[in-house]
């Protein structure tokens, strides 16, 4: 079988110990203001946080009462619960989820507020 004619895209270098290197910057060398915006410092860091609301709460708070209906339904706490009774527990916990995962969201949003400098209250 004939040899690619195409080159490698990327050479390494191997060391003693047998891990391969890339090889480093070889271009010119980066202005101060190149290096203060380097790559992956800050980027990470960038997570735009919603601010609450009672629907997202809401939502939040219907998928957990669907998990703990078919956990009750499935018998995974030691014992099967009646559908009424799973469907009780399941509204319930909408009912109590809600305003439990409002305060929570509410919670985060202003922590977050708070580091990133501004006051977070409406």
């Amino acid at each position: 079988m004939p040899p690619t004619k195409r080159k490698r895209r990327t050479k390494h270098r191997g060391n003693a110990a047998g891990v391969v290197e890339s090889r480093g910057r070889t271009g010119r060398t980066p202005t101060p203001e190149e290096r203060k915006k380097g790559p992956g410092k800050q980027q990470g860091r960038q997570r735009v946080v919603k601010p609450p609301s009672w629907n997202g709460a809401f939502t939040k708070a219907l998928i957990m009462a669907a998990l703990l209906f078919v956990l009750t339904r499935v018998g995974i706490f030691g014992r099967h619960v009646p559908v009424s009774q799973s469907l009780f527990l399941a509204l319930f916990a909408i009912v109590l989820y809600t305003p439990l995962a409002y305060m929570t969201d509410r919670f985060v949003y202003q922590r977050q507020q708070r580091r990133a400098g501004n006051d977070g209250k409406r």
